[in-house]
C-alpha cells in the first residue's frame, strides 16, 4: 500500500525535521571553534530532538503520550528557531543562509503540529 507507515522514518515531520538537522549540523561546522559548547552544541542538540521526540513519539502505544512526545518535538523547533535567529544576530550565519534554513524550521513546526492534531483526532475517537 503506497503511503503506509510502517516506521517513524515514514512520517513526514521526521522526514523534514531530518532535512533540518542535516542542514543544521552542516551550518554548525562552520561555528567558530569557541562555540563549540555554546550555541553549535545547543542547536544540534534541539535539532536531533525534534526526529528523537518524533521517533520516541512513534512507538508509543497511547495517543496521549504520542502527542506529549510529538509537543516536546515540535518545541525543540521553537527553540532551534530561537537559536537561529541568534546565530542571524551574532553573524555567525549568513541572511541568505538563515533565509534557506528558516523556513524549514517553520515546514517543520507546522507538519509536526499537523500530527500533534491527528492524533489528539485518534485519541478522542478512541
Amino acid at each position: 500500500m503506497k503511503g503506509e507507515i510502517k516506521n517513524f522514518t515514514d512520517l513526514n515531520a521526521w522526514k523534514e525535521g531530518h532535512k533540518l538537522t542535516v542542514m543544521i549540523y552542516r551550518l554548525t561546522q562552520q561555528f567558530p571553534k569557541d562555540e563549540l559548547f555554546g550555541l553549535t552544541n545547543q542547536m544540534r542538540r534541539c535539532a536531533v530532538s525534534i526526529t528523537s521526540n518524533i521517533a520516541e513519539g512513534f512507538s508509543r502505544q497511547s495517543y496521549k503520550e504520542k502527542v506529549q512526545f510529538y509537543s516536546i518535538a515540535q518545541g525543540s523547533t521553537t527553540e532551534l528557531q530561537n537559536q537561529l535567529i541568534i546565530a542571524r544576530d551574532v553573524h555567525y550565519v549568513t541572511q541568505e543562509k538563515f533565509d534557506e534554513l528558516y523556513p524549514q524550521s517553520i515546514s517543520t513546526h507546522k507538519i509536526i503540529n499537523g500530527l500533534i492534531k491527528k492524533s489528539k483526532e485518534f485519541a478522542h475517537n478512541s
